[in-house]
């Protein structure tokens, strides 16, 4: 199947002023060379890697485009395979004429991620660099895409690599030891061996913990927006959005469902929600709205709650036991308390309501006052620490069982370092632990781990 040549469309769907179609395999020049006609008359298969050639597809005596056909030979493209790339006019029926064509010239259509693939089988990336590929197209925000870019270029990657090399380097030494077990010799120091467990289980438990940061940078992070009717939470989202997205009514209810967009902060994601208020009501729908509403706190990873700051001379106490019915219901999400409106009172009102509610933060959404504040506060409750840090951080949630699983792992053997475990029985935790390491890049861990022995040790001579 890896041997066909295979043809696909490498840009968006749709018109547009170009597109990029994309051909890899053995026969992609070849293939490519009967359907193209040089302005020059050049032979395309006599023509040097990383060039670019103007020409004409054509389907017998047909002329389908005027084209840009760039040549890329085996090793040295994407997929490590002959690529041919060819940018024509972004006519829909241009591109599929074009894609057409090859087909009944002996390509198939390439499969969602082949070329990728390739370049993976073909030694061109491993496996996490791979999946970062994926990261980079899909990323949003300029933390998102500085993670995926770094993982594509293999920092994650090399990371793992090396403390696997070293684990590699010492589970040579006790395979080799047992292949010696009756005269009772001992290559691998343990003193040096419990060093290094120690320094992989603490790099190890960092990559763990920074999914919780790479998890929210990734997927962005959901915030909802709740609170009684009519205290601005439209008007605060069009003030973050810096558009009119939700509807703003002196009428309470307006918001019968939940309104959802995203912004970049800080060159981090955050989703806000504007939900319906809250409210005993006797209106259907008004109450599905409601009830959705709960539904997206429960989803959110940070709650702002805001009230009309004119109401608090009048609904102080009911405010203060709304905030703690939040705080106790969910006790693990930042709550963000926030008076609105307070350009209406005056500055010995709002002094009052800050010593009531120490937490508060001060805002009018109609004027943009305190909106800076918000999304400083916002931004504070993520630990950008180790992005700001260019850190390796887990995006990836296969990553991350693999990486609790050697951990697991790991912990194993430091235990059987400290209890004498024999060698043998150390070895399995040390191989399964290995696994887990090349489960991440796409190795294979057995036979890496003979070919450490063979070349690093001249046995039976």
């Amino acid at each position: 199947m890896h041997n066909d040549t295979i043809v696909a469309l490498a840009t968006p769907s749709g018109s547009g002023a170009i597109a990029v179609i994309r051909l890899s395999g053995k026969e992609a020049i070849t293939i490519a060379s009967k359907c193209f006609k040089s302005v020059s008359n050049k032979d395309l298969n006599k023509q040097a890697t990383h060039t670019i050639h103007l020409g004409h597809i054509v389907d017998a005596k047909r002329t389908v485009d005027e084209v840009l056909l760039s040549i890329f030979k085996d090793p040295n493209s994407y997929t490590g395979e002959n690529v041919v790339e060819i940018s024509c006019h972004g006519s829909s029926y241009i591109q599929q004429e074009i894609i057409q064509l090859f087909l009944r010239n002996g390509c198939r259509m390439a499969t969602a991620g082949e070329f990728t693939l390739r370049a993976f089988l073909n030694g061109k990336l491993d496996l996490s660099q791979a999946e970062a590929v994926a990261d980079l197209i899909s990323s949003d925000n300029e933390a998102s895409h500085q993670i995926a870019m770094q993982q594509m270029r293999g920092g994650f990657s090399s990371e793992i690599a090396k403390l696997r090399e070293e684990l590699l380097n010492f589970a040579s030494l006790i395979e080799l030891e047992l292949d010696f077990a009756e005269e009772d010799v001992e290559f691998a120091d343990r003193s040096q061996f419990k060093a290094l467990v120690e320094r992989i289980t603490f790099v190890l438990k960092r990559l763990i913990d920074s999914f919780a940061v790479g998890n929210v940078i990734k997927n962005g992070i959901p915030v909802a927006i709740v609170g009684e009717p009519n205290v601005g939470k439209s008007t605060l989202l069009n003030a973050l959005l810096n558009e009119d997205r939700a509807i703003v009514s002196e009428i309470a209810g307006t918001t019968r469902d939940t309104i959802e967009d995203e912004i970049s902060i800080g060159g981090i994601g955050f989703r806000f929600i504007d939900t319906a208020g809250i409210r005993e009501t006797e209106d259907i729908v008004e109450s599905i709205g409601i009830k959705k509403t709960f539904e997206k706190i429960e989803q959110a990873q940070v709650v702002i709650f805001l009230f009309d700051a004119l109401q608090f001379k009048i609904h102080s106490e009911d405010f203060k036991v709304e905030i703690e019915k939040i705080k106790n219901k969910y006790p693990q999400k930042p709550l963000l308390v926030i008076a609105n409106k307070i350009d209406k009172l005056e500055d010995t009102e709002l002094a009052k309501m800050q010593t009531e509610i120490p937490e508060i933060k001060l805002l009018s959404a109609k004027t943009g006052f305190g909106v800076e504040q918000l999304t400083n506060s916002l931004l504070n409750l993520i630990n950008t620490g180790a992005l700001r840090n260019n850190e390796t951080i887990v995006t990836n949630s296969r990553h991350y069982d693999a990486l609790l699983k050697a951990f697991e792992e790991i912990q194993k053997v430091q235990h059987g370092l400290e209890t004498e475990l024999s060698g043998d029985l150390l070895a399995i935790d040390i191989r399964q632990a290995l696994y887990h390491f090349g489960e991440i890049t796409g190795e294979i861990t057995n036979d890496d781990l003979l070919g450490n022995i063979f070349a690093n040790f001249c046995i039976g001579k």
